[in-house]
Order: C-alpha cells, then structure tokens, then sequence
C-alpha cells in the first residue's frame, strides 16, 4: 500500500522522542522565493512514482522539474527533519529549484535528454559535486570541503538531464573504520534509521541512499559498493541495487576503499528505474583506466533487457551455501526459487560456490593495503586548506576530536590500514591474485560453466537488526563477497519480509552480464510483486 502523504497520517516530530536535527544540515527551503505558484502544477501524484510515471507527467504538463523537486524537498523536511527523522539525507543542493528551473526551460524549447530529464537524484556523500554541496564520506574532518569538480558520475547525471538534489548520509568512510561500527552513522550526520522500523539498521554503507529511495525522499539515488554496500542496503530496505561489474562505472572523484572492488551504481524502486539510471552512469572516462575494458559492454538503454517472461529457459544455480542461517531468508527464498521456476526457469540446485568460505581474509588485506594507497591518492586532489591530506592525518584529527567522531566505535581498521606497506609489497600482490581466483576462476566462473549456468541467486541478506551502538551490527546472512571480489555484476530484488521487514534475492553473474541480470531480475519483480512501502513503524514488532 503506497503512503500518500505521511503528514496527513498524523504522524508528527513529537511522535517520535530521540529525534534530533541534522548536523550540518543545508535545509533545503534556501532558494524557494523564485518559484512562483505557476511552476506548481497540480493534477499529478509523485508519491512513489517511478521514473517512466515522473518523466510522463512532465510530458503531460502535470509535472515539472521544479515542482518534483519542491515536492521531494518537503519530504526531507517533513520526514526526514521531522517525523520519523530518518537522518538519510547529510546535505541538500542549495541549486537543485535553480537547476530544476533550467531543465524546464529546455523541455520547452523541444530539447530532451533522456528519460532522467529532470527527475531528482541524490548521491551518496562520496561521490564529488564541483557545486556548492560537500563532499566528506560523512567525516567530520573533511566538513566543509568541497571537490575541486565534478565526479565523472554526477558529470554523467547532469548530462543526462538529472536534477542533483542532495548527499545521503552513509557508514562513514563507507564503513571502513571500524570492527564495531554501526552501519548508517557517520560522524557528520549521525544515524540513518530503517524506514520499516525505525528501530532497525538499515545496513550499509549506502544507507542513506537506501533509505532516500525507500521512503520516497527521492525516486532514485547511487549509491556505492566495495563489497555488499549496494545490496546489503538495498535488501534491507526494501529495494533493487545494482552492483555493476568494476570498470562499466567510473570511480573518477569518488572517495575510494579499494580500486580492485570499488563501484558506484544504482539504487530504485523497481528494476526500471535501476536500468535507466544504470544507462546514465556508464562510459568510458579517461581518469579511470578500468572504464577502458567497458567498450563493447555499456549500454545508454538498459531498458531494453526489461521482459517480463525473462525467466523462461534461464538455468539458475541456488547457492546452497548462503542458506541455513535464517529460517525466515530460508522461507522466502524457497518461495523465490519457486516462483522462478513457475516463470520457466530451469533451477540446477545445489550450485554453491565452493570457494565462498576462504576468501574472507585475504580480501581483507587487499583492502587494508588498497585503502591506504588510494585514500592518500584521493585527499591529495583536495584543496590544499584542508586540514586532512593522508590517511595518518585522518587517524590524527579522529583522536583530537574522539568526542565528535570516536563517541561509539573507534578507528582499528584505519590504524591497521596505515600499517600497510606499499602495493609493490608480496603480501598484497599475493592476496590479490590468490583473492582473485578463488571469486572468480574456481568461484563463479567455475560454478557457471560446470553447470551451464545463466545466473547464480542466492538471498542478499537477512532481516534488518536493531541498530546497537554498543556492540555494532549484527548481520547474519549475506552473499555479496564472491561478486564484489570478482569485480563482476549482482543485482538484488525485493522477495519478501520477515515481520515487515524486507529481504532480497540476488541474481550474480560472470563480468559484464548487467543486461542477463536484468532480465531476470525484471521477471521474477514483475511476478513476485513482492516489494512493499515502509510503515514508518517505531519498532518491528509493534503496532
């Protein structure tokens, strides 16, 4: 059931005790005295609506740039302030009704650029905007710095016509700090709560993201993955995420992890919206040597691998091996499988991938080593009047400002990535390459070829868990690691709940396979229907 307007329900600030402000939050009523009653077209309703009913209603006159995005900034207000405060958006753009109004005066002079033209985007606050929004991967120590230009993402967004409209909140430093941090806080924005229950993580690190698109704050956001920080979130909250293969996106002005891993990609409401979101995100960039092996794989229309009988003669493996640790992710996953087969798929089951379990550690290292190397390579492109110009700098601003920034978990992962020597090390070279095979040549690739597979699914986590400041998350399924090591693609669909909240099914696939992903994905969305609107619920299992 779609939530028309949350206000109207009754659901007020003093509902919800804890809620606090945003800190160093841009609110986003700045710029509003230009738009004029005449810019607000009456007659459409944008609540959840996906790209395809936003870009027709523009078509028709019932919408416009400015107006969605007028109506998405009242949200951020209303439940994201307010209400529920869900603490997803860091920081809104001070240009989006500037920007908006733009793009409407192209529309009326007969220039369209595709099907994101005008439709409002956040990005995750990692990702680099040359405007006059931050970008600080959700530290306190890069606070009011902005990137010198733009990413080649949200190049590739304004291009297509997308109006920028805020920065989502995230796990700071995309959850690379600490063993024992809660995903969804950062030391800039605080905690992102789970729209299905506002007591419940909503993963990470592309929380905020997540949960932007989930409560409609946004119709569609990127986010970003090092290893399960697309899925994860989108799982918990209800979504489709993109994992694309590393190299289709670039990672040009995105605050790094690791190069061997790192991707941006899409996160929506239904497979549509990630298709043509994915579609605007492509391309090949000079400033990211991976982009170079996307010729002849990237696609400006995803749309076209949208078949609602996608599944029909598709051989999927079950991955046999992420199964048996939630009764609940093993229910709805056995009702996913069979749905699949109902659609025409053939289901080879077991299809486990035998090497899934041993490259936990290695991976890690690669990490370690690959985060000191590329986060040093990032901060030198900032300005030089911040303060922060290394990964040791960072360490040192966090134990000078514990209280703002070390208040719940610390900072074990930095201190032991700035023990790493340099990329040239043996250590490293050989975790990588051992890493590498075990993903790819004897994981997914084997498991595809032996059993002549299109795709591998798998659940893509389990149910959300209280957030705990205390003890830090709880995860207790997820099947992201192959894929993400491999550097290849994986999409999660909503497949069911377990006591409203939701859980994902994962389709993974071999390098550059996003338009078999789709279509798979696409038929079982479209048959299992199975994605639902938050409730905004205090707790899971309350009233």
């Amino acid at each position: 059931m779609k939530r028309r307007e949350l206000l109207r329900l009754g659901l007020t600030g003093a509902a919800w005790i804890g809620a606090r402000p945003l800190a160093g939050f841009a609110g986003p009523a700045a710029g509003r005295a230009a738009i004029t009653p005449a810019a607000q077209p009456a007659g459409f309703d944008p609540a959840f609506a996906s790209v395809a009913e936003l870009q027709a209603a523009m078509t028709r006159g019932e919408a416009t740039a400015v107006s969605l995005a007028e109506r998405y900034l009242d949200r951020v207000d209303q439940i994201d302030r307010a209400g529920p405060a869900l603490n997803a958006v860091i920081e809104v753009n001070p240009d989006a009704l500037a920007l908006a109004a733009a793009l409407d005066a192209e529309r009326a002079g007969g220039r369209l650029r595709g099907p994101l033209h005008g439709v409002p985007v956040m990005l995750k606050d990692n990702i680099d905007t040359g405007d006059r929004m931050t970008t600080t991967a959700g530290s306190l120590a890069l606070e009011g710095s902005i990137a010198p230009h733009d990413s080649f993402v949200a190049t590739r967004l304004r291009d297509a016509g997308a109006v920028i409209l805020a920065k989502t909140n995230l796990s700071e430093w995309a959850n690379f700090r600490s063993n024992h941090s809660s995903s969804g806080w950062s030391g800039r924005g605080g905690q992102t709560r789970n729209p299905h229950a506002l007591d419940r993580n909503p993963s990470g690190s592309s929380s905020g993201s997540a949960v932007a698109v989930s409560a409609d704050l946004c119709p569609v956001a990127v986010g970003t993955e090092t290893d399960g920080s697309i899925i994860s979130p989108a799982s918990a909250n209800g979504l489709v995420g993109i994992k694309p293969t590393v190299g289709l996106v670039s990672r040009s002005g995105i605050v790094p992890i690791a190069h061997s891993q790192d991707t941006a990609g899409p996160m929506a409401r239904t497979v549509a919206d990630a298709a043509a979101l994915l579609g605007a995100l492509v391309g090949t960039d000079p400033g990211d040597p991976a982009t170079a092996t996307s010729e002849g794989h990237a696609f400006a229309d995803y749309s076209r691998f949208l078949d609602p009988d996608g599944l029909r003669g598709a051989r999927l493996g079950v991955a046999r091996n992420y199964f048996g640790r939630h009764p609940g992710v093993d229910l709805v996953m056995e009702r996913a499988i069979e749905t699949m087969r109902g659609l025409g798929a053939e289901i080879v089951d077991d299809a486990s991938i035998p090497t899934a379990s041993d490259i936990g550690d290695r991976e890690l290292q690669v990490l370690l080593y690959e985060f000191k190397a590329d986060l040093d390579a990032y901060l030198a492109t900032r300005a030089a009047s911040v303060e922060v110009r290394s990964l040791a700098d960072l360490i040192a601003f966090n134990e000078r400002e514990r209280a703002r920034e070390l208040p719940y978990f610390g900072q074990d992962v930095l201190i032991e990535a700035q023990t790493k020597g340099p990329l040239s090390d043996e250590a490293y070279r050989t975790a990588l390459v051992t890493s590498r095979r075990l993903a790819r040549d004897e994981g997914i690739d084997a498991v595809m070829q032996q059993h002549a597979l299109d795709a591998i699914v798998a659940p893509s986590g389990g149910p959300a868990w209280p957030t705990d400041l205390v003890n830090g998350d709880h995860f207790t399924v997820g099947s992201s690691t192959p894929a993400a090591v491999a550097g290849y693609p994986s999409v999660t669909v909503p497949a069911g709940d377990i006591f409203g909240l939701p859980v994902g099914v994962s389709f993974c696939a071999s390098a550059y396979a996003e338009p078999t992903l789709i279509r798979l994905a696409y038929a079982f969305e479209q048959a299992a229907g199975a994605r639902r609107a938050p409730a905004f619920r205090p707790t899971a299992l309350g009233e």
